[in-house]
């Protein structure tokens, strides 16, 4: 049986290296689709006859629709084979992207935003869930690999849809491109069985979820997430509403952002390895208070804002991955519970943006900054609240074998 075992473990092995492969590949998707509809929400508002404030209602509806993907998604992946589920989804985000720069009524855009979301949320949640199934307590640097490639297809998506507007005049073809290249995934994962669940999931008393535990990194998503997408998808607006860059360089200093953002998933790699969790996040929030505080200290540098989409994006790069690593160490991680992190998230990429959407034109454009400043600082106390009660006398049990 030994001999059987070690034949077949070569195959095994294989097998978990083309999942790892396709669900890092189906984070490309994710991050080109989660990182348009900033640089093309000005040519939206265009197509619609919107203003900002109008449009901005795209960022809340859209993660309306992620936050219903992550509730629904989570139960499913729990209950029945992945990627076929999975493959439906990338298939009908391609046709959701294709249909949208050519919508004139900005709620029928708000539906397929809604539907666009859906996708978004059930690959996050999927891709999160089912690494952890794969590799188990192996997952950390795995983990940070593919928020890696989620930043990678981040970084692209602004760049293609800068030369798609300058070569074309319009944001069809890069909506359309952006449809064809969340495709790939899609060939990949039809190729490959699903991981079983049932394999993965421990149902006995002491591995039961405390909700108290996932409440408190729910709350973390929504801060960090809330920054992280707020500051990708209005840093383009951000910079031409105070005349720091043109619509093309605005286009490169979202890029930037998601650069930074990328470059720093790719450093956390190693790190994770030797840092724990909670260092990683304490770095990350010290770094958010000081590059978000530089433009308000500094206003209308252009220089400034360069050098802070830069930091802001090293800063935030290894926060979620690093947020589920944490969740894996004192938390059984099933498909429920990851969409319940994830509707945290949901929620902060809700609002946020939301907020400052309706302070934006009234305020100015500073206020968002103040706005993120303001929920880096929350992010730091619930942490050191999360910390507190990990540690309490009461609840050393709570932490899982590493």
């Amino acid at each position: 049986m030994a001999d059987v075992t070690l034949a077949a473990s070569p195959a095994t092995q294989r097998v978990k290296r083309n999942q790892t492969a396709a669900y890092f590949v189906a984070f490309i998707s994710l991050g080109l689709t989660a990182s348009s509809l900033g640089p093309t929400l000005p040519g939206l508002a265009a197509n619609t006859r919107s203003s900002i404030s109008q449009i901005s209602i795209l960022f809340t509806v859209q993660a309306l629709g992620v936050l219903v993907g992550d509730l629904v998604s989570g139960r499913w992946y729990d209950r029945a084979p992945a990627h076929p589920f999975l493959v439906g989804v990338i298939l009908a985000l391609a046709v959701a992207l294709a249909l949208t720069p050519l919508v004139s009524s900005l709620w029928v855009l708000a539906a397929i935003m809604f539907l666009i979301g859906i996708g978004v949320g059930s690959i996050d949640v999927g891709g999160n869930t089912l690494l952890v199934w794969v590799h188990r307590h192996d997952v950390g640097p795995r983990m940070n690999g593919l928020h890696f490639f989620f930043g990678l297809g981040a970084l692209i998506a602004p760049i293609l849809v800068a030369q798609a507007i300058a070569l074309s005049g319009g944001i069809t073809w890069a909506y359309w491109l952006l449809a064809v290249l969340v495709l790939p995934a899609a060939f990949l994962l039809m190729r490959l069985p699903s991981p079983d669940a049932a394999l993965e999931v421990d149902e006995s008393p002491e591995e039961r979820p405390r909700w108290w535990l996932i409440l408190l990194i729910a709350t973390m998503f929504f801060l960090f997430v809330g920054t992280e997408i707020s500051f990708g998808g209005w840093i383009y607006t951000y910079a031409i509403t105070l005349n720091v860059a043109t619509t093309t360089t605005a286009g490169y200093l979202t890029s930037l952002f998601w650069g930074a953002l990328t470059l720093g998933r790719l450093l956390s790699i190693p790190l994770a390895t030797r840092m724990q969790p909670r260092h990683m996040l304490m770095v990350d929030i010290a770094g958010l208070l000081v590059f978000l505080s530089l433009p308000l200290a500094v206003p209308g540098s252009a220089w400034v804002v360069w050098v802070a989409a830069f930091g802001v994006g090293l800063s935030m790069a290894n926060v979620f991955p690093t947020l589920i690593t944490m969740g894996e160490r004192y938390l059984p991680v099933t498909g429920n519970i990851t969409g319940w992190f994830l509707v945290g998230g949901s929620l902060g990429s809700m609002l946020v943006p939301w907020l400052i959407g309706q302070r934006f034109e009234s305020t100015g454009p500073q206020v968002t900054l103040v706005i993120l400043l303001a929920t880096s600082t929350l992010a730091a106390g619930v942490l050191a609240i999360f910390l507190m009660v990990v540690r309490a006398p009461q609840s050393p049990e709570v932490v899982r074998s590493e």
